[in-house]
C-alpha cells in the first residue's frame, strides 16, 4: 500500500467511525464503543507508518483536481512533510486516549454516541487540516471543527453555562473566520493557486503583492482558532464541556490548527517584517496576560484553559522569531503534558462526582483517593512549569533559544525587535507558569476545602490513559531533541546555556514564592480571630476555621473566612488579583464596544421599522379602506332601495338637464 493511499485512510476512518456512530447510536448502541475506539486507534497505526515511512525527508505530494473552476483551481492535495507526520501522530495518539478514557468518564451518559461520534468527526477534521496540501480543502476541516466544538462544548446543553460557553466559542471563532477567508482568498489570487507548493513557491519568487494585509488577514483566523489575543476569551469559558473535550480541543485539535496553519504558511509571514512584530506582540500579551489569569483562577479546568492559552502564545512567539521547528516541537510536547493534564483534572473531577467541585479552594484529600492522578498529575505540572528533564523543558527552551538567537542579530528571517519582545516575555511567563502550576498542585491535592464523598476507584480505562500519557510528557523532550532534528528543518533542538539557567532559575523562583506564599496564607487562616479564642477557650483554631471553610458558614457566628483564604494567588497578585480572576474584564470591554452598540442599533431599526414603517404602512392602507367602507355601505342587497337610488339619480339627472336646456 502506497504512502499516499495510507495518508487518505487516516483522516477517513474517524470519519467513517462517526457517521457509523450518528446511525446506529439508537438501533445499535452495543456497537459505539468499539466505532469510537476502533477507528482513532487504527489511524494511529496508520499515520505512525506514514511518519516512518516519510522519515523526516522530501514532503509526501500527491494531488488531483476536484473541479474545474475555470479560475483559481480546487485541488483533493496532500501534503506531508516532516512537520504534518508528526503532528497526524500526535492527533490521532490524543483522541485515542480521549476515546479510551470516555469509555469510563461518561459510561452512564445517555448522549454518549452523539459525543463519541463528535469526537471522531472532530478528529477526523483536525487529520485533514494536517495533511491537506490546498488551503480550500484545509479551510472545509478548519470549519467542522468549529461546528463539532459548538455541540462538544455544549454537551451538558441542559446548563445555562454550557449553552453560552458553545455559543461564544463559536461566534468568537467566526468572528476570526472572516477575515481569515477574506486573506486566503487574496493569497490564492496573487499566487493563481489554493495549492500550498504553488503559493510557497510565489511567495519565494516575490510573486505576492500586498504581503503584509494577507498575513494580517490570516492572523485574526489564528487568533480565533487558537486562543490568542485578543480572541481569546472563549477558550476559558469552554470549559462548560465534559472533561475529555477540554483535553482534545487544547492538546491536539482546533487550537493547535492556527499555530500548525501558521508554520505551513511561516515564509508569507517572514516576507512581511510588520506581521512578525504583530505576531510577536500578540504572543507576548497572550502569554503574560493567561499566565496572570491563571495564577487568579480558582476552577481547576479554567487554570488549564488560561495555561494553553499562554503555552500557544510561547508557540506563536516561536513562530514570531522565524522558527517552526521550536514551534511544532513545543506543539508536540504541550500536546502530551496538557492531555494529560486535563484528563487527570477529569480523574479529580469524577472522585469528587460532580463537576461543581471543579474549585480548587474546596478541594481535600484527593492525593490519597486518586493516587494515579496524583502522580501522573505531579509529572505533567513539572513538564508544564518547564523542569528538567521533563518534556516542557526542552521544547520551551527551544522557544526561548530561537528567541535569543534573534536578538544577536544571527538571522534574517525576523527583526531583532521581534526576539527581544518574545525573549523577555517568555522569560517572565516561565516564573508565573511555575507559579501557578506550584498553586494548582498545592491546592488540589494539599488543599482544606470540602472533603467530597468517596466515589469509589476510577475506571480502568481512565487510569491507563493517564500513565500512557505520562510517557511522553516525561520522556518525549528528551528523546526528540536527540533522535528527530532531521524533522525541525535540521535545526539543532539542544538547549542552550543561558536560556536554560535563566528560564530554569526563573521557574524555580515562582515555584518557591508559590510554596512560601501558600505556608503564609495556611498559617494565617489557621490563626483564630482576635477574641475568638477567648470566647471560645477550648476551641481549636485550626479546626473552627477548616470548618467554617469546608461549610462556607462564619466562624464563631461573626467572623466569615473566605473559601480561598488559603490562596497563595490573592497574596502573590496583591491588587491585581481581582482584574485577573475576571480575565481583565476584557468580555466587558467587548461587550461595552460592540455588543452594547449592535444592541442599540438594533433595538434602533426596530423602532424605525415598528413606528416608522409600520405607521406609513398602516396609513397608506387607512384611505383605501374608508374607502371601502363607504362603498360597503352602499351595498346593502336591498332590490327596493336600489330601485330608490336608481330612480331618485334619473329624477336629478332630468332637473339637472332641464336646468341647463333653459338656461341655454
Amino acid at each position: 500500500m502506497t504512502t499516499t493511499t495510507l495518508a487518505v485512510l487516516v483522516p477517513l476512518l474517524p470519519f467513517l467511525g462517526a457517521a457509523a456512530g450518528l446511525l446506529l447510536g439508537r438501533t445499535a448502541p452495543g456497537f459505539i464503543r468499539p466505532l469510537a475506539v476502533l477507528p482513532p486507534l487504527a489511524s494511529l497505526v496508520l499515520a505512525v507508518l506514514v511518519a516512518a515511512r516519510q522519515g523526516g525527508g522530501t514532503a509526501v505530494d500527491a494531488h488531483t483536481e476536484l473541479t474545474p473552476t475555470g479560475s483559481v483551481p480546487i485541488e483533493l492535495a496532500l501534503h506531508i512533510d516532516g512537520f504534518a507526520a508528526l503532528v497526524a501522530v500526535l492527533v490521532t495518539c490524543v483522541a485515542a486516549c480521549v476515546q479510551i478514557y470516555s469509555t469510563g468518564y461518561l459510561r452512564d451518559d445517555p448522549r454518549y454516541p452523539s459525543y463519541a461520534a463528535l469526537v471522531s468527526l472532530f478528529t477526523s477534521a483536525m487529520l485533514l487540516v494536517v495533511y491537506s496540501g490546498d488551503l480550500i480543502v484545509l479551510l472545509v476541516g478548519w470549519e467542522v471543527m468549529g461546528i463539532c466544538s459548538y455541540f462538544l462544548v455544549g454537551h451538558y446543553w441542559e446548563t445555562p453555562e454550557a449553552r453560552a460557553a458553545s455559543l461564544k466559542a463559536f461566534l468568537v471563532t467566526k468572528l476570526g473566520d472572516v477575515p481569515f477567508l477574506i486573506g486566503l482568498f487574496a493569497l490564492a489570487g496573487d499566487a493563481g493557486s489554493f495549492r500550498l507548493t504553488r503559493i510557497l513557491g510565489a511567495v519565494t519568487s516575490g510573486g505576492i503583492d500586498h504581503p503584509t494585509p494577507v498575513a494580517l488577514l490570516l492572523l485574526a483566523g489564528v487568533a480565533g482558532k487558537s486562543a490568542q489575543f485578543p480572541l481569546h476569551t472563549w477558550l476559558p469559558d469552554a470549559m462548560a464541556g465534559p472533561t475529555p473535550v477540554s483535553a482534545l480541543i487544547h492538546a491536539a485539535t482546533m487550537v493547535a490548527a492556527g499555530v500548525y496553519f501558521i508554520a505551513r504558511l511561516l515564509p508569507l509571514f517572514e516576507a512581511s517584517r510588520a506581521a512578525m512584530v504583530v505576531l510577536a506582540v500578540m504572543a507576548a500579551v497572550t502569554m503574560a496576560g493567561s499566565a496572570l489569569a491563571a495564577l487568579a483562577q480558582d476552577d481547576i479546568k479554567r487554570v488549564l484553559a488560561y495555561s494553553t492559552v499562554g503555552q500557544l502564545g510561547y508557540m506563536t512567539g516561536a513562530l514570531a522569531v522565524g522558527d517552526r521547528g521550536a514551534a511544532v516541537f513545543h506543539l508536540l510536547a504541550h500536546g502530551a503534558f496538557k492531555a494529560l493534564l486535563f484528563l487527570a483534572a477529569g480523574a479529580v473531577i469524577h472522585a469528587a462526582g460532580t463537576n461543581s467541585l471543579a474549585a480548587m479552594s474546596r478541594m481535600r484529600g484527593l492525593r490519597d483517593r486518586v493516587p494515579d492522578a496524583y502522580w501522573t498529575m505531579t509529572v505533567a505540572l513539572l513538564a508544564l512549569a518547564a523542569m528538567p528533564p521533563f518534556s516542557g523543558f526542552f521544547s520551551k527552551e527551544s522557544v526561548l533559544g530561537a528567541a535569543e538567537h534573534v536578538t544577536q542579530g544571527h538571522t534574517a528571517h525576523a527583526p531583532g525587535a521581534a526576539g527581544w519582545i518574545v525573549l523577555v516575555a517568555g522569560l517572565l511567563t516561565a516564573l508565573l507558569t511555575a507559579a501557578y502550576a506550584t498553586r494548582l498542585w498545592l491546592l488540589a491535592f494539599r488543599g482544606r476545602g470540602t472533603e467530597a464523598p468517596d466515589h469509589g476507584r476510577q475506571p480502568l480505562a481512565m487510569t491507563v490513559v493517564l500513565w500512557v500519557l505520562a510517557v511522553p510528557s516525561l520522556a518525549l523532550g528528551g528523546l526528540a531533541y536527540r533522535v528527530l532534528p532531521d524533522w525541525f528543518d535540521g535545526r539543532d533542538l539542544t538547549p542552550t546555556l543561558l536560556t536554560s539557567i535563566l528560564g530554569t532559575g526563573l521557574a524555580l523562583v515562582g515555584g518557591l514564592l508559590t510554596y512560601g506564599a501558600w505556608q503564609r496564607t495556611t498559617a494565617l487562616a489557621a490563626r483564630p480571630p482576635l477574641g475568638a479564642v477567648a470566647a471560645h477557650p477550648e476551641a481549636d483554631a485550626g479546626l473552627v476555621e477548616a470548618e467554617a471553610i469546608a461549610t462556607h458558614r462564619p466562624a464563631y457566628g461573626d467572623i466569615a473566612y473566605a473559601p480561598d483564604s488559603a490562596d497563595p494567588g490573592r497574596l502573590l497578585l496583591g491588587p491585581l488579583h481581582r482584574p485577573a480572576a475576571a480575565g481583565f474584564h476584557l468580555d466587558a470591554v467587548y461587550t461595552a464596544l460592540f455588543v452594547r452598540p449592535v444592541q442599540a442599533g438594533a433595538s434602533l431599526v426596530r423602532f424605525l421599522d415598528r413606528e416608522v414603517v409600520d405607521t406609513y404602512v398602516r396609513g397608506a392602507a387607512a384611505l383605501p379602506r374608508l374607502l371601502g367602507a363607504a362603498v360597503r355601505r352602499a351595498q346593502t342587497g336591498n332590490v327596493q332601495t336600489y330601485v330608490s337610488a336608481l330612480l331618485a339619480g334619473t329624477v336629478v339627472l332630468a332637473v339637472a338637464v332641464l336646468l341647463v336646456a333653459t338656461g341655454a
